[in-house]
């Protein structure tokens, strides 16, 4: 498998940094006043803002295409569906067993 860092979509993102890299938060704030609603989100008990980091849209966008390249959500479903997705012990990761509530029987 090639490495993610030789990938294009990882080139994207790094071209995507050099043209970006010198913008000022500030001027990323002045130039949307929306920003604090867009890039946040909430699940779990837990409210994150992306909004006072130097992120935008295509940062985000360019973020996800390498993992999406990578199949990292069909890994992920295959983790908690329990599937064998250690390769080198082929046997089921306990990652999500280990976080799950505890189940008691009625």
């Amino acid at each position: 498998m090639t490495a993610v860092t030789a990938t294009p979509s990882w080139r994207a993102l790094a071209a995507y940094h050099a043209q970006i890299k010198d913008v000022h938060l500030r001027d990323l704030l002045a130039d949307d006043r929306g920003r604090a609603e867009c890039l946040c989100a909430e699940g779990a008990g837990l409210f994150l803002d992306y909004s006072m980091n130097r992120i935008t849209d295509e940062t985000l966008r360019l973020l996800l295409r390498p993992a999406e390249e990578r199949g990292v959500a069909k890994r992920r479903d295959a983790m908690f569906a329990g599937e064998k997705i250690n390769a080198t012990e082929r046997r089921i990761v306990t990652h999500a067993a280990l976080r799950a509530p505890l189940r008691y029987p009625s």
